[in-house]
């Protein structure tokens, strides 16, 4: 919540009217880079031996607001960029030189919706030291456990309450007195991620992508490295950088490195989540994740990418077939998920559906026929459109009586994985458009399993294959528009004004 009048600690400029984008971005801009300045600085001195004087220190995060008295708005062919009506609109900001573009955008949405000035300030909400230090910065090491443990009383820390995503749920409820949110995140719930990515997989945000491909296996990751590193070999790439974890940064020939380019080395190990990132220079590039095994991995990592606000994210993988009429190396279209993954229950019950998306399972389709150069009938014979039912039991053919194999057949399902559904399921929580094309690498119900060298061929043969139809996808994506892709179909009845 911020204060309608927040008290001189607080807020001791006021709040500023805007009615141009530019104008409340740059003062969003001052307010947060004075405020974090504010608290290295003070973190920099008590690492250095003093205590201050006046107790605590805190710094708050800045807030944009807007108000309007009437239903009445610009009419606007965006699913984004409007309050549905009248009261007091609010959000928490944090980070607005990454969120540089994204926020000038929503700003300039809400001015033209509704024509009515933009109020910024500072909020209530104080920013945890841990979300204040720089990328490189690790000054809080070299502190002893005591200093460690006054930490705790002089700085803010994260605090849980405010993190929660009770708005992207659904199940916020507005308390007397307080505003409306314009976000779906708060600022410290959007930090919290940032920090967790860097974590998960080893690069900054910064590098992120506007579109991004997840898979379950390393053999993709390996294609996704040779094909970037053959990109930047190339002077007339659209991409203009590859960045690998530890943010090592090759820049493509005929460029010159960047401030900070020297800061990236590999790491000794690799990360949790490695992500790579084919970089263009309106950020519309690809990333690409190699989430692992398993549903858990899946909701952790889309939960934390969904605070960049990304275009689109997509699944390729392998997967069980589960109809004795397909091939390995078929692929399958997800037109439906069966939700056996549990990981995501609590936050979007089971009885909420989640739609295939016209717009993503056209870009996928064609891009599967450019790729193989097939169409019509040849092409139905290498992709089925169908159900793709994801479980947290990878040993689920083991568990008694074939209830797993009823229930799958039940939903007519054509293939089964670990991931697919929960990346789904939170693409449709977060209004993160999503998609998903697989690969039938086993059969297990009509007893194909993959032996060594079967395996082997088939990975040589259609990994490349599969990574160019996805990094074509996301060409037909982008060629269409991003607008087209934040469409209404992912939005609630009283839905936050920014994508």
């Amino acid at each position: 919540m911020v204060l309608p009048h927040p008290p001189s600690q607080a807020n001791p400029a006021g709040t500023t009217s805007h009615t141009c984008p530019q104008s409340a971005l740059a003062h969003v801009q001052q307010l947060y880079r004075e405020q974090i300045e504010h608290l290295r600085s003070a973190m920099q001195r008590f690492v250095a031996g003093e205590t201050p004087n006046g107790g605590a220190v805190h710094a708050y995060y800045p807030f944009v607001r807007i108000h309007t008295s009437t239903v009445a708005r610009a009419d606007t062919p965006l699913a984004y960029g409007f309050v549905e009506g009248p009261g007091t609109h609010e959000a928490t900001l944090t980070r607005p030189d990454l969120f540089a573009s994204y926020y000038e955008e929503q700003f300039r949405l809400l001015i033209s919706s509704h024509g009515v000035p933009l109020e910024v300030g500072l909020s209530d909400k104080p920013i945890p030291i841990h979300f204040s230090f720089a990328e490189n910065d690790h000054i809080e090491g070299s502190l002893s456990r005591e200093r460690r443990t006054l930490m705790r009383d002089v700085f803010d820390l994260p605090d849980l309450e405010a993190m929660d995503d009770g708005i992207a749920n659904g199940t916020w409820r507005q308390q007397p007195g307080e505003a409306l949110p314009l976000s779906l995140f708060t600022a410290p719930r959007v930090d919290y991620s940032l920090h967790r990515l860097r974590h998960y997989t080893g690069t900054q945000p910064e590098w992120f992508q506007n579109f991004v491909l997840f898979t379950n296996y390393q053999f993709y990751i390996d294609e996704f490295i040779r094909l970037g590193h053959a990109e930047m070999a190339k002077p007339d790439s659209e991409y203009i950088a590859f960045i690998e974890p530890g943010n090592v940064v090759t820049r493509r020939t005929g460029l010159s490195a960047e401030d900070g380019d020297d800061l990236g080395s590999p790491p000794p190990r690799l990360p949790q989540m490695p992500a790579y990132h084919l970089v263009r220079a309106d950020q519309s590039g690809i990333t690409m994740v190699n989430i692992g095994v398993g549903p858990a991995n899946a909701k952790t990592i889309t939960d934390h990418i969904a605070v960049l606000r990304p275009h689109a994210w997509m699944m390729l993988g392998h997967c069980a077939g589960l109809r004795n009429s397909q091939q390995l190396g078929d692929y399958v279209l997800a037109h439906a998920y069966v939700r056996e993954d549990h990981v995501l229950d609590e936050e979007l019950p089971l009885w909420v559906p989640i739609p295939a998306l016209a717009e993503i399972q056209v870009a996928l389709q064609q891009a599967v026929a450019d790729v193989t150069q097939m169409d019509g009938t040849d092409l139905k014979r290498i992709m089925r459109t169908g159900t793709v039912a994801s479980t947290d039991n990878r040993n689920w053919e083991l568990l008694p009586d074939n209830l797993p194999q009823r229930r799958f057949s039940q939903s007519r399902a054509v293939a089964l994985d670990m991931e697919s559904a929960t990346i789904a399921a939170n693409g449709f929580r977060f209004r993160v458009p999503y998609g998903t094309l697989l690969c039938v690498s086993d059969k297990p119900l009509h007893g194909e399993i993959k032996l060594p060298g079967m395996a082997n061929h088939f990975y040589r043969e259609r990994v490349d294959q599969h990574l160019r139809i996805g990094m074509r996808a996301i060409d037909i994506l982008r060629e269409g528009g991003s607008q087209r892709l934040h469409s209404r179909k992912l939005r609630s009845f009283a839905e936050v004004a920014f994508q």
